[in-house]
């Protein structure tokens, strides 16, 4: 290296003596450091310029690296490219790419009014009776609009037929209410369900079996309107559960999930999980709870009998209430409800798959009031013998008669007792077990829905319509309805296989199921 340098510095003979001296050439390492220092700039320069124009696309706007759209998303994203390219230039490119809009919308994508319904394949609907008012029933109906369902058929009563309520859920996309007026009682009167023998047991009976009837009677015409509309799938669900459509591979979707099922298959049975609250001051159960007690369809045999009687904690059962699952059907000719839980076929034995990974979450007393609340929906005596007129499940029939006859702190102790959890120890040795589980995709789906405004901007859009335009009376809206609806269809021989009775409410399996013995940890 030194003869290198003695070399270049020594001069030639060909050098004049009068010229000036020449500057020495520049080092091979200035140049390295030169190009180093310059060749990132210019990258990031280009990069940052590309952007500014729209040239590249930003993954964070995606749900997943693959650049599949969330449930219900598959046109919107060139929609949103065609918006981008027309606005005038006066607009500012750092309002879209920063994900924000003028309009609330659901934070993970920009833009998203969930009008979707012409972009969903399969198509699927939801039915449901429901009293609930708007702080239950919106985040539910959206929660569910977000994993891919279409249309809901709300068959109201109480609360949730209020004029206020109402305008608020018949201004969503999407959405059939359906009151139970006069005319739907008498349309429903002339059901064929009244002249069969499977429903007939839960006839004439008050509180639960009343509501289980009446529940069978709106899936009957739930199922016409499906079928109107080109749905290809129905479900029967209560405002107090959410579907958990766990085991697609890439989008927490229920389309997904049910476009997988084959065409062979007639019905899909999602187990449920129960809620676990930890805490007995709940206000708002799909904002707060996490915690889940999985279904015996989802737990092994020896887990789940060895530890039945701690994760039951005195109470008449493994679930406090029903544990037999939600179903979902392909809408086809002849279909029929089997009660809440299940569907049936007049004409053949519908073929049925139960998933291994999906539940359906069901929030299960969650709230305090929701003690008082169920009792004052029932007009029974607080007995043993006249509360199994009412409630088929003995957890039901337990709590109504706590709250048919304790104090308020005894009410609160009994509640603490047997539906909240607060022995950490046990929480966590059956969470190791896999009995007791945390799911926290509903939570937060919710809550980024609540925070986006979504629920808030449907209700003042609702109400500022109705200030704006003069509107025909929801209750006489509603008593059209039923009458354009044919809920009756032309009698077919039934065999006894078509005649199967209902399934209500069950509750999991005991252990007087299995003739083993508990098994020691």
């Amino acid at each position: 290296m030194a003869g290198l340098f003695y070399s270049s510095s020594k001069p030639t003979s060909s050098s004049s003596s009068s010229s000036p001296p020449s500057s020495p050439p520049s080092s091979p390492y200035s140049r390295l450091l030169l190009l180093v220092t310059l060749l990132p700039l210019s990258l990031a320069c280009f990069a940052f310029v590309l952007q500014w124009r729209g040239g590249l696309d930003d993954p964070v706007t995606h749900w997943s690296t693959d650049h599949r759209e969330f449930p219900g998303m598959a046109s919107t994203h060139e929609k949103k490219q065609r918006s981008l390219r027309g606005r005038s230039n006066s607009d500012s490119g750092c309002v879209d790419l920063l994900g924000q809009s003028r309009a609330p919308s659901f934070p993970y994508f920009r833009d998203w009014s969930f009008d979707y319904q012409s972009d969903l394949n399969p198509k699927i609907c939801i039915t449901t009776s429901t009293s609930a008012g708007l702080e239950q029933t919106l985040p539910w109906l959206f929660y569910h609009k977000v994993i891919g369902v279409s249309t809901f058929y709300l068959f109201v009563e109480g609360k949730a037929a209020s004029p206020n309520v109402s305008r608020v859920l018949e201004s969503i996309p999407g959405v059939k209410v359906i009151h139970r007026t006069k005319e739907l009682e008498e349309q429903q009167a002339k059901s064929r369900i009244w002249n069969e023998t499977w429903l007939a047991s839960f006839f004439y009976k008050p509180c639960n079996y009343e509501l289980f009837v009446k529940q069978s009677l709106n899936m009957e015409m739930a199922i016409k309107m499906a079928q109107d509309s080109g749905m290809e799938w129905i479900i029967h669900l209560d405002t107090d559960e959410l579907i958990y459509p766990s085991g697609t591979s890439y989008e927490y979707s229920l389309r997904k999930l049910l476009g997988n099922i084959s065409a062979d298959v007639d019905a899909v049975i999602f187990p449920n999980y129960e809620s676990s609250v930890e805490r007995d001051d709940i206000k708002e159960p799909f904002s707060e709870v996490s915690m889940f007690k999985k279904n015996y369809d989802h737990l092994p045999r020896d887990v789940y009998f060895g530890n039945y009687k701690e994760a039951t904690r005195g109470n008449p059962n493994y679930f406090l209430t029903y544990g037999n699952g939600k179903a979902a059907a392909r809408v086809q000719n002849h279909l029929r409800p089997n009660g809440a839980h299940r569907w049936h076929n007049y004409r053949k034995s519908p073929k049925e798959i139960k998933l291994e990974e999906s539940a359906i979450l069901h929030y299960t007393y969650p709230k305090f009031s929701d003690l008082t609340s169920r009792r004052d929906r029932c007009g029974c005596k607080p007995t043993k013998v006249d509360v199994k007129r009412c409630f088929m499940l003995e957890f039901d029939r337990a709590a109504f008669i706590i709250a048919s006859t304790a104090s308020s702190e005894e009410m609160l102790q009994w509640y603490r007792e047997h539906v909240v959890w607060t022995d950490d120890t046990l929480k966590l040795k059956l969470l190791r077990k896999g009995i007791l589980t945390r799911i926290y995709a509903p939570m937060v789906i919710i809550q980024e829905l609540r925070e986006a405004g979504v629920f808030s901007s449907v209700v003042t859009s609702a109400h500022m319509s109705l200030n704006n335009s003069s509107t025909v009376s929801i209750s006489r809206e509603s008593s059209q309805v039923p009458g354009r609806r044919r809920v009756l269809e032309s009698h077919l021989d039934l065999d006894t296989e078509s005649q199967a009775s209902a399934i209500p409410p069950q509750s999991p399996p005991g252990l007087e199921a299995t003739q083993i013995e508990p098994l020691s940890e």
